[in-house]
């Protein structure tokens, strides 16, 4: 399957991307960070299809009961435990090599547009060590925060950091006192 993996994630300094549960930063909102999640995550580039959220059990119940699924997106909710999508998911793997195959299925593949990796840590490792065609967007924090939750460093050498991405804010970002940057990693051809 010729389809990009976009992985999309926040993180402190040192990689961390949660805390119990939540964004590091919690309970402080960063709601220009959080509308280009949405945006990223919810835009197709093509017209009448939709993009597909993959996400781990834990992701998916962090996010609060009132915003799931996530709208305009088909939402793939990954568990090993559970033995039904959990309410409001649209489908269930048991890992994600089992959601790559649901995409190849002609009913959803036909409505499937970009696919793109949503969380927890497991996933992404997973995902940014596999052969896979991929992209990181990346919101890189400028403050740490305790974390107990952490994705691996991107290595550079299978990664390179895109000048420029469309659609991605250049420069610095400030909201709320916190200071981040966007930045967009695409893996190298091997």
């Amino acid at each position: 399957m010729g389809r990009v993996l976009n992985c999309i994630v926040a993180v402190c300094p040192d990689m961390g991307i949660g805390r119990s549960g939540n964004l590091p930063w919690h309970p402080i909102r960063l709601s220009k960070e959080f509308k280009h999640f949405q945006k990223m995550t919810m835009t197709p580039t093509v017209e009448g299809k939709k993009n597909v959220v993959i996400m781990g059990r834990k992701t998916w119940f962090s996010i609060p009961a009132q915003n799931r699924p996530l709208k305009n997106r088909i939402n793939v909710v990954l568990s090993r435990e559970l033995e039904t999508a959990p309410e409001g998911a649209h489908y269930l793997a048991a890992d994600f090599s089992s959601a790559l195959r649901l995409l190849e299925n002609p009913e959803l593949e036909a409505q499937a547009d970009q696919v793109w990796i949503i969380g927890g840590s497991s996933l992404y490792k997973e995902v940014m060590e596999s052969s896979a065609h991929q992209r990181l967007f990346v919101t890189r924090m400028l403050k740490q925060f305790d974390c107990d939750t952490f994705i691996p460093n991107i290595d550079l050498d299978k990664f390179r950091l895109l000048p420029e991405f469309p659609g991605v804010p250049a420069g610095l970002q400030e909201e709320n006192g916190l200071q981040y940057v966007f930045e967009v990693y695409e893996c190298v051809e091997q």
